[in-house]
């Protein structure tokens, strides 16, 4: 069987504790890979347990570098012995977002029952699994879902003007369902709107795609999920450290 590179180096590593990181080695790092890939986003370099190995966030993404920042390592890295995947408990906590700061009054507010368990969503009103989100979330009890108009118009040319005009629309949380489960687009309208905000929101945050959830530690859940996996998300979240929802 062959494993993979970082699999195994991981296993020759298994007795290397966590290293704390050499703040003068790291700012040489984070300079060369600036100057060699100035278009890419470079940040939260850390040691790994592997002596010379550091982990790079790049954007939404990880990669592995060396010292001198010239070799690359994609894939992902496990402690054999804890049976954990490191890179996917740092792409979680690379993904989480600070729920506080969301602008919330740029979102449509819907709450059911006691709405004591809180969700954010991204959705695009001409999104086909947007909408099959909308059922799911409807069978939801003692939530808070606030939704951001986010539509994708390179997708789909039409959904901006919608999304405008469910914002507009006298009853917006009742506008956004009749569209979302009956099909039926509130009449057009302008008004001050913040669509735009929530495009640029979205983007900052590196939501590419509807639907998203986000639950209020910051934790991201992607696609039409299922009310019973959508339960179990809120679920696992209850159970973490309030500690663990802030971003790195």
């Amino acid at each position: 069987m062959r494993i993979p590179t970082l699999t195994l180096l991981a296993c020759l590593a298994l007795a290397n504790p966590a290293r704390a990181a050499d703040p003068d080695l790291t700012a040489r790092i984070e300079a060369a890979l600036k100057a060699a890939y100035p278009a890419t986003s470079f940040r939260d370099i850390r040691p790994t347990p592997l002596p010379g190995i550091y982990e790079v966030t790049m954007g939404r993404n990880l990669a592995y570098v060396g010292g001198d920042a010239r070799y690359f390592l994609f894939g992902h890295l496990y402690d054999m012995r804890e049976q954990r995947d490191l890179t996917a408990d740092s792409l979680e906590a690379a993904r989480r977002i600070d729920f506080a700061s969301l602008p919330l009054a740029d979102a449509i507010t819907t709450v059911r029952g006691k709405g004591t368990r809180v969700l954010a969503v991204f959705s695009d009103p001409d999104c086909p699994y947007c909408r099959k989100l909308e059922q799911e979330l409807a069978k939801l009890d003692d939530v808070t879902v606030h939704t951001f108009l986010y539509p994708l118009a390179e997708l789909h040319p039409e959904a901006r003007q919608r999304a405008i005009a469910v914002w507009c629309a006298p009853d917006r949380a009742a506008a956004w369902q009749v569209l979302m489960v009956n099909g039926k687009a509130p009449p057009a309208a302008e008004c001050a709107h913040p669509i735009d905000r929530n495009i640029a929101l979205a983007r900052n945050l590196g939501v590419e795609g509807t639907p998203a959830l986000f639950d209020v530690r910051g934790r991201h859940l992607a696609g039409a999920a299922p009310a019973q996996r959508i339960e179990a998300f809120l679920a696992e979240g209850d159970r973490k450290p309030a500690a663990e929802g802030m971003q790195p």
